[in-house]
């Protein structure tokens, strides 16, 4: 099966990517997938990474200052034992299990994927990305 890149994140010489084996889902089928982790040319300490399946909401609402917003459905924490190391590359298979709250039946919600990268003493980075359950 051909994997779907889905979000990566540069952190100085650090880079994470995050990879799902499908981007189409089916009900009933599990999101599966891969965080690669290249440490790059630097030493980072990750203190965890957070995976966030949401749902993000696109409302035309004049007395709203925001048009979009977020609900969470799911998380997924991936603690990490150690440091990455310079020129080393970890590989940190995940599945994630989706409910019925998962389903998106109109035409102004998208489902996404969050990958978030919690630095020790640094700046959160994330990326996310848009992908469907049926």
């Amino acid at each position: 099966m051909l994997k779907s890149f889905l979000s990566k994140i540069g952190i100085g010489g650090l880079e994470v990517d995050t990879v799902v084996d499908n981007q189409t889902l089916e009900e009933g089928e599990v999101l599966n997938g891969t965080v690669y982790i290249d440490g790059g040319d630097a030493d980072q300490i990750i203190d965890y990474i957070t995976l966030e399946v949401f749902v993000r909401i696109h409302r035309e609402d004049a007395m709203s200052d925001f048009e979009d917003v977020d609900k969470t459905l799911t998380k997924h924490s991936i603690e990490l034992i150690g440091d990455s190391k310079s020129k080393e590359t970890r590989m940190i298979p995940f599945e994630i299990v989706p409910d019925d709250r998962w389903l998106i039946n109109k035409d102004n919600e998208k489902l996404l994927l969050k990958t978030t990268v919690h630095i020790d003493n640094g700046v959160d980075a994330y990326d996310e990305d848009e992908f469907h359950y049926a």
